[in-house]
């Protein structure tokens, strides 16, 4: 294939046609031309066709008229009638705080089990076996990340699709194969969000939030003693607090008592602050435990603590260290720019330079813009940004640079999730803990 063509073929692949995208909405074709007509769907016009930027459904799915209903004149002119806003709800986490201090550092095996469902590389999977959980599975779609996790873990991965009957029954197959007639403790994993909507006081859900439901399927076959979400800070506010709502509400249907709060990464010794939505949940009556925290601010792991012994280490591709290269014009830029602030404007988590002496912030591959060296004019390597998500140096992304930094970004940090499965072990009262 000429390099034209395989250019033109990855264009194509950032673009839906109208047919597509009325599949995807489930709507007719007619529809989608109204909403191209009045504006509210970015296309592009390429000869007698239009091509939608998959950016553009984004942020149609996602527009910023949800308050408002659409309908259409005898012109086929848009008109808007406002909705009523929605109201927020008003809850209270209730938290059961367990220290888990004393099981830190001097951790037991369990005999505990675990499955990690859209595991990625493992960072969810490596925190959980840390804390003396046993690996089950792992199940994801992303190619480079079955190579990361059969590298550095001893339990089997699926790959597939789990909205397929393919991948759920070699999912099924293999969990039932592993476990060998033993009980599985906890089946664990993150879902994708933005997929929520509302149709009156109704959430509804667009393609893209299949795997919320597939998750539940999965709970619901596997009946695992807990269940163990995670997931984006913003998830709490959506729809006014109703998509939590609905998540703890879907799972008490299918017998399980689950609780939320928020935690942050840093209380947990990694150097960075990220905080994420964890929801808890066992149906079998234990008190639920959430990890209390082990550091207070101003003893977290700082990004200087974490990473600077790299600085003058030489480009080592098998340690996924490999430093990036900049023009003289963008190294400069990198150089001046302060810390905690990002090189172009309307990116919040892309391109921002990692404070020195303070834990980092969010650490996130974002469309191929990721962390400013807080010394060096260049964006942090792969193995940067696993310190400072609290990997181990002996755990190896596989793929190009650009697949592992993906990986990273996306992934649970280990440390977090080993705060998290010590507290479970706690709630299940698991003598091992303390043998």
């Amino acid at each position: 294939m000429s390099s034209i063509a395989k250019k033109e073929n990855i264009e194509e692949k950032n673009f839906y046609t109208i047919l597509e995208v009325s599949k995807l909405l489930k709507l007719s074709q007619k529809s989608i031309r109204r909403y191209i007509a009045s504006g509210e769907l970015d296309s592009i016009k390429s000869n007698t066709s239009y091509k939608i930027p998959k950016d553009a459904l984004d942020t149609f799915i996602n527009r910023e008229k949800e308050n408002k209903k659409v309908t259409y004149n005898l012109f086929g002119e848009a008109e808007y009638e406002e909705k009523k806003p929605i109201k927020a709800v008003k809850r209270t986490d209730l938290v059961n705080w367990q220290d888990i201090s004393s099981s830190w550092t001097d951790t037991k095996s369990s005999e505990m089990t675990f499955v990690d469902c859209f595991c990625g590389a493992g960072g969810l999977s490596k925190g959980l076996e840390m804390a003396g959980l046993q690996g089950i599975c792992g199940l994801d779609w992303f190619k480079e990340a079955r190579m990361t996790y059969r590298r550095n873990f001893h339990h089997p991965f699926v790959l597939g699709d789990i909205t397929t009957e393919e991948a759920k029954n070699e999912f099924y197959s293999t969990v039932e194969q592993q476990l060998n007639g033993r009980k599985l403790s906890l089946v664990a994993g993150g879902f994708p969000c933005q997929g929520f909507s509302m149709a009156g006081n109704r959430i509804v859900d667009d393609p893209r939030n299949s795997l919320y439901r597939e998750l539940l399927e999965v709970v619901r076959n596997l009946n695992p003693d807990y269940v163990l979400c995670e997931n984006v800070k913003g998830l709490r506010s959506m729809l006014g607090g109703k998509v939590e709502e609905k998540i703890l509400s879907d799972f008490k249907e299918i017998g399980y008592e689950m609780h939320v709060t928020t935690l942050c990464a840093a209380d947990y010794y990694v150097p960075q602050k990220r905080e994420r939505v964890i929801f808890i949940g066992n149906k079998i009556g234990k008190k639920i435990y959430y990890p209390k925290p082990i550091l207070t601010p101003d003893k977290y792991v700082t990004t200087g603590q974490a990473i600077e012994d790299l600085m003058t280490l030489p480009s080592t591709p098998e340690f996924n260290h490999v430093p990036t290269r900049h023009r003289p014009d963008m190294a400069e830029r990198m150089a001046a720019l302060p810390e905690g602030q990002s090189l172009y404007k309307g990116y919040s988590d892309a391109w921002k330079k990692c404070p020195w002496n303070e834990a980092s912030c969010t650490i996130k591959e974002n469309h191929g813009g990721v962390n400013i060296h807080p010394k060096l004019p260049r964006v942090l390597t792969a193995r940067e940004m696993a310190r400072l998500q609290s990997f181990p140096d002996d755990f190896i992304f596989e793929g190009t640079k650009n697949k592992q930094l993906i990986q990273i970004g996306n992934a649970v940090p280990p440390l977090l999730a080993k705060a998290i499965g010590l507290a479970i072990r706690y709630s299940m009262e698991d003598d091992s803990l303390h043998s």
